[in-house]
């Protein structure tokens, strides 16, 4: 299965789903002017990963920011996630966040509630986002 590598631009998260080394990983802020567009790629790679997934799927979002419509299809990549710990593979959400940016852990913890994967949190001074 072919990597899926977004690079992080000003307004779009940057995105590594790799399958082959391991790696899934969200990070940056999204504010896309088409968000829907945006992650279109990303969801039909993930419905292709649920098909044949690792036994285990390690997946770190370390989000600055993101606006409501990034919201909605952060939730459908954590529902793509949840298709694959349904079928019976181990998955973990690594959830980073700004230390005292209490919105995006609160984020984190209302997403968690919505879906079954387990989530972890980590926190990080604000130097680390420098």
């Amino acid at each position: 299965m072919n990597s899926l590598i977004i690079e992080k631009g000003n307004n779009t998260f940057g995105i590594t789903l790799d399958k082959e080394n391991k790696i899934f990983l969200f990070e940056g802020r999204s504010l896309p002017e088409n968000t829907v567009a945006f992650f279109q790629p990303v969801l039909e790679w993930l419905a292709k990963y649920a098909q044949s997934p690792e036994d285990e799927t390690i997946v770190n979002m370390d989000f600055i920011y993101f606006n409501t419509s990034s919201a909605k299809l952060i939730l459908d990549v954590l529902n793509e996630f949840d298709k694959v710990k349904k079928a019976g593979n181990k998955v973990k959400i690594i959830w980073h966040y700004m230390e005292e940016d209490f919105d995006i852990k609160e984020a984190g913890q209302e997403y968690e509630s919505m879906v079954s994967i387990p989530f972890e949190y980590v926190m990080h001074p604000e130097s680390y986002y420098d």
